[in-house]
């Protein structure tokens, strides 16, 4: 399983750097590990009363006017879709080649026009596995453009709010929907951290309990999880900055109240990544205390042995002595008295070791 996931990363250094070498900037292409497929787009627009949902072509977007619309884009690795778009909505090509990156560091860029994050997604799938998604937000007057790689996401409730016909976000504009989707993907981050605060309390009680190697695996391999996603989650917190930050006119006064709360909740994540990072070094330490403790027994038991055979090899090696002149080589009971000594000084030392709590 290690080979195999040094195999991936191996794999994922080669393919970006080959899919990026001799390009010039703003190439429109896609570079990722996901199979190649069109993307499906589909537009939700809504106002304080009314709620339409609809699949277009890529060539055909168009934003109703007194609506606030959510584009969203599944699969990027369609890069006519994609060019479409960006001609609609006149995207810088810089933009739509961090679009089409699907191993872009998060981050967020601002222009004349809109605000563009580019974040990921994170969930844990049945088989108790990381699964990361590359997503790409892009403010603009009167709606969001969602970009996302595959159709899994955790968008559900936001557009369960949006169904509400009287909810605060059918009354606000289309920074709230900004807010509402970054939200809801920093919100996601608590349950992907929460499955790992449970693999890891396993993994303390197994180091206190009966560790093996199998055990050191796995914390190793957790541990590299942990800096895995606080690599992915960090720039969250530095994107919530700078949109608390910004003159923007799409980003209103009254969003970011919202988005305070938001960035509550990124220091509180990176706190916990933190401490679940130290949490994988004090069980890799409790492994080490208690295979070190294994070993100190294993010795101990084999040196009070050998205390105890010392005095009879001792003795066993003086009348074992190639000499005639040996007196007790001629009692006649010499040999009964010599295993009687043997019994009287193992079983003497024995208790004492037991009186010293040795054994």
């Amino acid at each position: 399983m290690a080979r195999n996931n040094t195999n991936i990363r191996k794999t994922r250094r080669v393919f970006r750097s080959k899919s990026k070498l001799g390009k010039a900037p703003g190439h429109i292409g896609y570079v990722g590990l996901k199979e190649r497929t069109s993307s499906k787009i589909s537009v939700l627009q809504y106002d304080a009363d009314t709620i339409k949902e609809s699949q277009i072509d890529s060539h055909d977007i168009t934003f109703a006017d007194g609506f606030c619309s959510l584009l969203n884009i599944i699969g990027i690795s369609d890069e006519s879709s994609i060019d479409g778009i960006g001609r609609s909505f006149n995207l810088n090509n810089l933009l739509l080649e961090d679009v089409m990156d699907a191993f872009q560091r998060p981050k967020i860029d601002e222009y004349d026009n809109h605000i563009f994050a580019v974040l990921k997604m994170l969930y844990i799938n049945s088989d108790h596995k990381i699964i990361v998604e590359h997503i790409a937000l892009n403010l603009v007057p009167n709606g969001v453009i969602l970009f996302q790689e595959t159709e899994e996401d955790v968008f559900d409730g936001v557009k369960e709010r949006i169904a509400k016909k009287h909810g605060r976000i059918r009354a606000r504009g289309a920074d709230y929907l900004f807010f509402a989707l970054l939200d809801a993907l920093v919100d996601n981050y608590y349950m992907v951290l929460e499955d790992y605060r449970d693999r890891l309390e396993l993994l303390e009680e197994e180091a206190y309990g009966n560790p093996t190697d199998e055990t050191a695996r796995k914390i190793q391999i957790l541990k590299k999880e942990i800096l895995r996603i606080r690599k992915w989650v960090f720039p969250a917190k530095e994107i919530i900055i700078r949109l608390l930050q910004t003159e923007h006119p799409l980003m209103t006064k009254d969003t970011k109240l919202f988005l305070r709360d938001t960035l509550d909740h990124c220091i509180e994540i990176n706190e916990d990544i933190q401490l679940y990072r130290e949490m994988a070094t004090s069980i890799m330490e409790i492994y080490m205390t208690q295979i070190s403790n294994k070993m100190n027994e294993v010795m101990k038991v084999l040196t009070v042995i050998a205390a105890i055979f010392i005095p009879l090899t001792f003795l066993a090696g003086v009348y074992g002595m190639n000499f005639e002149n040996i007196p007790e080589l001629r009692f006649e009971d010499g040999y009964f008295v010599l295993w009687g000594v043997f019994l009287i000084v193992g079983i003497g030392l024995l208790l004492f070791f037991k009186g010293k709590k040795w054994l």
